[in-house]
């Protein structure tokens, strides 16, 4: 059962609040956790100057270290909140960067070469 740290979406229409969950990466969404690892409220609360995150590091470590994958919203915020590193092995944007580079460096094969490279092997 593949294991993902993902954002669980809750609260009212203009008032949304995330839960930080660790759920079964084939669930749906906001299906029953495993184990409710913080919140994550986007909104500024009136007389405060930030958003409000409350997780716990050590479940959330505990959880990476097992073979969690979490997802690309969580990755930014466990680099925002010093948990992860920025640029870790996680980071969704850093491989399929590298991914695209790789297909466009290759040039396409042609006839000539194909014939090239059997005759080299015999």
């Amino acid at each position: 059962m593949p294991m993902r740290l993902r954002l669980a979406l809750h609260g009212r229409a203009h008032a949304k609040v995330f839960h930080l969950v660790a759920v079964d990466g084939r669930a749906r969404r906001d299906a029953r956790p495993a184990e409710l690892l913080g919140v994550y409220n986007p909104h500024v609360e009136p007389g405060q100057k930030n958003k409000t995150v409350q997780w716990s590091v050590d479940r959330i470590r505990y959880w990476l270290h097992v073979g969690a994958v979490p997802s690309g919203a969580v990755v930014r915020l466990l680099e925002l909140g010093n948990i992860l590193k920025p640029g870790s092995v996680y980071h969704p944007r850093e491989g399929q960067k590298q991914k695209s580079q790789k297909q466009k460096l290759q040039p396409p094969q042609t006839l000539a070469d194909i014939r090239e490279k059997l005759a080299n092997q015999l």
